[in-house]
């Protein structure tokens, strides 16, 4: 597969105005664990090999276990995921997968039990970027190399 142009020469004010996205979630309260959770799931949902590879890579850096990597897709059926990263991860799926039922009153609840409204906000925003994010690499059909 060939990329079929480079968005960040084609539009860099555009390219910018998504790392200013970056920028802010790099300096909000979001722990660094949670961040890469989201922008991994998203990936994997989305199906954007660029994404999965950079975001594993990053997290795998961080400190991320390559069992809980590899387990991310179930995350549902392992006792590897803290409650929180669980509620997390079903905010990225829910977001993501937008159009079925939305972020549903139930996990919105969850959330709101566990995190305050900046955290939640924080959540969202990540889960919106790093979809957008997918969209721009899968569209331009960014390749890993």
């Amino acid at each position: 597969m060939e990329n079929r142009f480079d968005m960040q020469q084609t539009e860099p004010d555009g390219f910018k105005a998504m790392f200013a996205l970056e920028n802010y979630l790099q300096n909000a309260q979001l722990s660094k664990t949670h961040l890469e959770l989201i922008k991994i799931r998203a990936s994997q949902i989305n199906g954007c090999a660029f994404c999965i590879d950079m975001h594993t890579k990053d997290a795998l850096k961080q400190g991320e276990t390559a069992q809980r990597i590899f387990l991310l897709n179930a995350w549902r059926e392992t006792e590897l995921f803290t409650e929180e990263e669980k509620v997390v991860l079903a905010i990225t799926e829910e977001v993501t997968l937008i159009n079925q039922h939305g972020l549903t009153d139930a996990t919105y609840a969850h959330a709101a039990k566990l995190f305050d409204e900046h955290y939640i906000a924080q959540i969202i925003m990540a889960v919106a970027t790093i979809n957008a994010w997918n969209r721009i690499a899968i569209s331009t059909k960014r390749t890993v190399k």
